[in-house]
């Protein structure tokens, strides 16, 4: 039992490892991610770089072909426009839900106060990528479906890797992502679930057309 849970460590941790590497860049976009290289890196056994590298397979932040090795994606047009496709259909529901509730998750305001922070400090859009995720996430692990959660966070661990290689060319103004959430955060406040859901909607389009524009 105890060798299973140090070894389930060792997994967690070089999972976190080599996602740090994934987005900050030092893994940069189409990099081949190969067990043996990270075994050797690492010094751990094949099976346990073989073990990370399928979880971030399943997390989509590596993508493996039929006989190849993983990589770190690249997104392309098509990409980023199912992803937000993905992201828009779940988080609208959920943004409907809430203000039905009046519920406005502590985490949320905690995360858009670091936002409207960096807004006035002129904040780039890379460092806003943190807060942003956890805003989205909060609201939405605030319904209380753990099988919500689970599908929704799946989604943001792909938007994050996509925010991070893309908005670095400052797509997006801080003061306007802050604009935005606010907009949600008040219709939800005031519990009226079709301006939640329209605020929330123009919020992801307005990024997506962004990205896409960005990606030509």
């Amino acid at each position: 039992m105890t060798g299973r849970l140090q070894a389930r460590s060792l997994i967690d941790a070089l999972v976190a490892e080599l996602s740090e590497q994934i987005f900050d860049g030092r893994l940069p976009a189409g990099a081949a991610v190969i067990e043996t290289h990270v075994a050797d890196e690492y010094e751990v056994a094949r099976p346990t770089a073989k073990a990370a590298i399928e979880r971030l397979v399943g997390e989509g932040l590596l993508r493996r072909g039929p006989h190849r090795s993983a990589r770190v994606p690249v997104f392309d047009a098509g990409n980023v426009a199912d992803l937000y496709f993905a992201r828009t259909c779940l988080e609208r529901q959920v943004m409907r839900e809430l203000a039905s509730r009046r519920l406005t998750p502590p985490a949320a305001l905690g995360a858009q106060a670091e936002i409207r922070a960096l807004s006035g400090a002129g904040g780039s859009t890379t460092a806003v990528v943190e807060p942003d995720i956890r805003f989205h996430r909060s609201l939405v692990d605030a319904v209380g479906s753990p099988r919500l959660s689970r599908m929704h966070a799946s989604i943001m661990a792909e938007t994050r890797l996509c925010m991070a290689q893309v908005q670095a060319f400052g797509l997006l103004r801080v003061a306007e992502i802050a604009d935005e959430h606010e907009a949600v955060l008040d219709a939800i406040a005031d519990g009226d679930p079709e301006r939640a859901d329209q605020a929330l909607d123009l919020h992801l389009t307005r990024a997506c057309r962004a990205l896409l524009t960005r990606l030509g």
